[in-house]
């Protein structure tokens, strides 16, 4: 605490010495899934989160269906006013590249409507079934793989 703010609070005539200051917010990068088809969805979509408050940049990429929102603000209140200000169905962007993923072949990973190069990832591991396969999954996909020294050499 500085001089200044010392002799202010000492003669500070307000009455209370118990200053509660507000906790400065991070700046964040909200990635947030939902549909939009057309320019009219793209206007409706932005004019919703611009005119929030700690909001720097809005990114809308339509063929994927994501909104990129950057500022000092808390993902849920992004996605709760994007969702009451267009009525849309609106989700935290749930997809992860899958070079990230550990076994991103394993069966019934894929969402059809994930885009190229994604994968719905879900941290909990009896919904995420990329956190499941089984060993022989792992034995078969090892058995071809390059990085094997022992791998068939059929192929």
């Amino acid at each position: 605490m500085g001089a200044l703010d010392h002799l202010s609070n000492m003669f500070d005539c307000s009455g209370g010495s118990n200053r509660k200051y507000k906790k400065r917010k991070q700046l964040q990068t909200v990635e947030i899934k939902v549909k939009i088809d057309c320019d009219g969805c793209e206007r409706k979509v932005r004019r919703s989160v611009e005119g929030m408050k700690g909001v720097t940049s809005v990114n809308i990429e339509r063929k994927q269906h994501k909104l990129t929102v950057v500022g000092y603000v808390e993902p849920h209140k992004v996605v709760s006013r994007v969702a009451y200000r267009t009525g849309k169905k609106v989700e935290l962007w749930p997809y992860v590249p899958y070079d990230i993923v550990a076994h991103p072949y394993a069966q019934g990973v894929y969402d059809k409507k994930a885009p190229a190069g994604y994968v719905r990832y879900v941290d909990d591991p009896h919904q995420n079934q990329l956190a499941r396969a089984s060993s022989t999954e792992v034995r078969y996909t090892t058995a071809f793989s390059d990085e094997n020294p022992a791998a068939c050499a059929i192929m």
